[in-house]
């Protein structure tokens, strides 16, 4: 069983506050229903871990408890939104299907829900997010606390989300934009090709935008930033949340009875340097944080009062030519990610199934009034992305997330996936793709962010 901690507001929960923390500026937002949740997602048993291809073993301690948390935003007449951050490599989109379909007599629809994954490296594996990362079947009897780990998960997503719906209150939303600069790009051009390793020449987007949840009176209730960088300092085999649970940590500490949401901007490409040992990565947290509590109490926050709206849009993202049959028993001999890939497929071949030549890809972005678009793109998105949206559109008030919806492979820009490397190509054999993107694939995405994106909101 988890150790499940809800912890969600009544109604009649007097919150702490801290000097800074508590004033009402002119202009503040209109009062609207929020409420907050969180639920502990740290297992009571050995669980593989997802991220690191070379791990062997299940998991092998607690460095650090791991979470879900949840903003639910509006009333039932409306129809509530639903943001949930969560401690993860990578929630699939079936979780979230699952999830909203469970939640459908409250109201809740695909437009106005969203999951953020943290996308760190040290948290149980979730069935359909990198299966074939190991090179390797995996036991039977790892399986089994997979399968049980994505049961639970799934369950205490549900139990979240109503917890965040039930501890809806008056509230008050308002936004800033703040700096950290230790995400670094990591596509070092070399005379081999590129290499993951730190390469300060790259592109990297170094914002930090924050939500922030107040009372009508001005006393802080929640947090929500994002920041694009990979989850990735440490890499043992045992449960954390990186430096982005770090940073949620350090703000709790800082700001007693607050909940501190983290989600991930356009990082696929960017580490945190330096990076290496656990102790970094609490550095890097509070270095975040740091910044957030300097934003609670000096910066100008802009007041979110105009009508919330959601949107999304299916497209399909095709895949570069399909191997053949032929190429597939070839490709099953070898060892490792890539012959393993190729087991699957021949496996589905034989069923009388086909080799998925697209990617169904959701793009979704949610309006509050004229004052700020948040973009929620699916995958591992490269920074390119992120840059880009900010510079179509009025870039001042935009907020890019991705690891958005489901993380189902990198999301290469179209200049990376000529240069080639890891984030255009090399990856996909660890996420079961049949090859890399035909090339079209940005071209698509910004197509879909385009048609959704708000009038108000281009230059």
């Amino acid at each position: 069983m988890f150790r499940r901690t809800l912890l969600s507001a009544t109604l009649g929960l007097v919150f702490a506050t801290l000097a800074g923390c508590t004033h009402t500026q002119p202009g503040a937002a209109q009062a609207r229903l929020v409420g907050v949740a969180q639920v502990d997602l740290t297992p009571d048993y050995p669980v593989r871990l997802n991220g690191y291809g070379g791990r062997r073993l299940e998991s092998e301690g607690i460095e650090q408890r791991i979470r879900a948390k949840a903003l639910a935003i509006g009333s039932d007449a409306e129809g509530p939104f639903l943001l949930l951050t969560v401690d993860n490599c990578g929630v699939p989109e079936w979780i979230r299907t699952e999830v909203i379909r469970r939640l459908a007599k409250r109201r809740v629809t695909s437009e106005r829900f969203a999951i953020c994954s943290s996308h760190t490296h040290s948290a149980p594996m979730l069935n359909g997010v990198l299966p074939t990362i190991f090179g390797i079947p995996i036991p039977p009897e790892h399986q089994r606390n997979i399968d049980r780990y994505t049961r639970e998960f799934t369950d205490n997503l549900e139990k979240l989300c109503l917890a965040a719906l039930a501890d809806r209150q008056p509230a008050q939303l308002a936004w800033a934009k703040g700096k950290v600069t230790f995400a670094k790009n990591r596509r070092k051009p070399t005379p081999t090709g590129y290499q993951n390793a730190e390469y300060p020449e790259g592109p990297t987007d170094h914002e930090l935008p924050l939500l922030r949840v107040t009372t009508p009176d001005g006393k802080l209730r929640a947090v929500l930033a994002s920041y694009a960088c990979h989850c990735t300092t440490t890499g043992f085999n045992k449960l954390h949340a990186d430096w982005a649970g770090c940073a949620q940590f350090a703000l709790e500490r800082a700001h007693p009875g607050v909940i501190a949401l983290t989600a991930i901007g356009c990082g696929a490409d960017q580490n945190p340097y330096p990076r290496g040992t656990y102790e970094l990565a609490e550095k890097h947290g509070q270095e975040l944080a740091t910044e957030v509590s300097r934003l609670l109490k000096e910066a100008k926050f802009t007041p979110l009062d105009g009508p919330l709206t959601g949107v999304t849009k299916r497209i399909e993202l095709p895949f570069d030519k399909l191997p053949t049959r032929a190429e597939w028993e070839v490709a099953a001999k070898k060892p490792g990610a890539e012959g393993l890939r190729a087991q699957f497929a021949l496996a589905e071949l034989d069923q009388g199934k086909s080799i998925p030549a697209k990617l169904p890809y959701l793009v979704q972005v949610w309006g509050f009034g004229r004052d700020l678009a948040m973009v929620f793109l699916p995958g591992e998105v490269v920074a390119d992305y992120g840059l880009r949206i900010k510079r179509e559109f009025d870039g001042a008030r935009l907020w890019v997330n991705s690891y958005a919806n489901d993380v189902p492979c990198y999301i290469p820009s179209r200049r990376v996936w000529e240069e080639g490397g890891y984030e255009a190509a090399g990856a996909m054999v660890y996420y079961n793709r049949p090859n890399r993107f035909d090339g079209t694939q940005e071209t698509r995405i910004m197509g879909a962010v385009q048609a959704l994106m708000p009038k108000a909101f281009a230059r």
